[in-house]
């Protein structure tokens, strides 16, 4: 379906086809815009990518999937639907949890199915006290996604608004794990229902209560997986985005963006290819963004980022059945391991683990008879650690792989038939910051109305997009950044 441009709002630059870029592509194409998207690499989808190795088809990037609503919203704007695009699966468990004592708690998002797991392993008392959790996780997001998340801040006057006053009544603004340890007492229901904050890039015991939102995005929403691997969300986004009359250039990075005054007029690539523009998004990472720009804005306290991750994607010629698609493997130590990775710049010495087994749902990502494991491991980022990471990394992949081995999944090492070992210093080298793929940590200072803004001072026709800036860190918020990205541009452009 192809769309005309509304007469006199001009050509959109969008640089990088990540998951933000697309979905704002779509939103401004919906618009009636003009839009080109420039990608260095040469496949859409940004950090959701795709390593293939030896018949291996393996996820490099996010792989837990939430919200997919959002991804309708972005394709309903040129006429689509996620069934048009996806074939997305349900995951039922949407994760299992292991537990140093040998316990397993499997998280259904199904109430009742939730409630008769907790009861099984912690008493009726706990499982009353997570259908009150249940229903405070609820209310918090209603609370908060309509004037939170998904919403502009231009100043701290944008926090007077009816709903934070309920967030504020809700308890958003106190810790996390208090919050969640006044509907569940037991230690295990504690951990799966705050370990979410770590995608905020803060310790449970730190985080504001208000980022159990990520806890009811997993647990009560619910959590699916992209027949094809996680790729297939840029693949589709991107194809959209084409048949809708978008223009999408791979393999060429944008290397400067051309000014006027207060305007930005042009973006031209490594190759020497100019795209003249009348507003321009940019969705780098941020400090990666502020460089094109020319700098960036001024800031009272410093910008602080998240903790990093050790990624060990493994082929494997066997399986074991105590994986689910997603396993939380739990360390004993529990607060200890934040002061390791967020203070002390240190690897986990007992970590708690999340292991994919994309396989167990789309065997096709393996050759016949084998699976593909994604352990992840949070780490300190190179801000805070001082790890030689050349020197570290093979030892802390076969430390990672011996953990495993001696929580359940006996002979691991020896079932390895390929396998890729992804270390901070990797990240870096992709441009990102202190090497994180999870930008901004949300500490209160860069949450709201103090996270980096989706406009940039001084320039009239540039909007940002991406983790770095409004609303944060996360595929689902990613998914709002470019939606926010693309309603800056209509503003200044006319139009709804």
């Amino acid at each position: 379906m192809s769309r005309r441009t509304a007469p006199g709002r001009g050509r959109v630059v969008i640089v990088g086809a990540g998951l933000s870029g697309l979905a704002c592509a779509l939103h401004l194409l919906g618009a009636g815009r003009e839009v080109t998207v420039l990608e260095r690499d040469a496949h859409p989808g940004g950090r959701a990518g795709r390593l293939d190795q030896d018949g291996f088809r393996m996820d490099t990037g996010p792989t837990v999937l939430t919200m997919p609503e959002l991804l309708d919203e972005a394709l309903g704007a040129v006429g689509e639907t996620v069934a048009d695009r996806l074939d997305l699966v349900p995951l039922h468990p949407a994760y299992r949890a292991d537990f140093a004592d040998g316990s397993t708690i499997d998280v259904h998002t199904d109430a009742d199915a939730m409630a008769a797991e907790v009861a099984r392993v912690a008493g009726e008392r706990e499982a009353d006290g997570y259908l009150r959790l249940r229903d405070w996780l609820t209310r918090l997001y209603r609370a908060e996604m309509g004037t939170f998340i998904d919403a502009q801040f231009d100043s701290l006057l944008d926090l007077a608004r009816p709903d934070l006053v309920r967030l504020a009544a809700l308890g958003g603004f106190g810790r996390l794990s208090r919050a969640v340890g006044r509907h569940v007492r037991d230690e295990r229901l504690r951990r799966i229902f705050s370990f979410q904050a770590l995608y905020a890039g803060v310790a449970p015991g730190r985080a504001l209560a208000a980022y159990a939102v990520i806890a009811y995005m997993d647990t009560v929403a619910g959590v699916y997986f992209p027949r094809g691997g996680m790729r297939a969300l840029g693949d589709a986004l991107a194809g959209a985005a084409a048949k809708a009359g978008g223009v999408l250039r791979y393999g060429d990075a944008v290397a400067s963006l051309e000014r006027s005054g207060d305007r930005v007029t042009a973006a031209v690539t490594e190759s020497g290819e100019r795209f003249p523009c009348d507003q321009v998004v940019v969705t780098a990472d941020l400090p990666a963004a502020y460089r094109l720009l020319g700098g960036a804005p001024r800031r009272r306290v410093p910008l602080r980022y998240s903790p990093s991750a050790v990624v060990l994607h493994l082929g494997v010629d066997r399986t074991w059945e105590r994986l689910g698609h997603h396993t939380i493997s739990f360390g004993g130590a529990w607060e200890r391991t934040f002061d390791e990775i967020i203070r002390e710049g240190r690897v986990m010495g007992d970590p708690s683990l999340l292991v994919t087994r994309p396989t167990h749902t789309d065997p096709s990502l393996a050759p016949a008879g084998h699976e593909s494991l994604y352990v992840l491991a949070p780490a300190p980022n190179l801000a805070v650690g001082g790890i030689d990471w050349a020197a570290e990394g093979p030892r802390y992949r076969d430390h990672l792989v011996s953990t495993l081995e001696e929580r359940g999944l006996t002979g691991l090492d020896t079932a390895v038939r390929t396998e890729h070992l992804v270390t901070p210093a990797d990240w870096a080298r992709r441009g990102l910051a202190h090497g994180t793929p999870f930008s901004l940590s949300h500490t209160f200072a860069q949450t709201g109305p103090f996270r980096p803004r989706n406009t940039v001072p001084g320039l009239a026709n540039v909007a940002l997009a991406g983790c770095g800036t409004t609303p944060g860190v996360g595929l689902p918020t990613v998914l709002i950044s470019g939606k926010l990205a693309a309603a800056r541009v209509v503003e200044r452009t006319g139009g709804r």
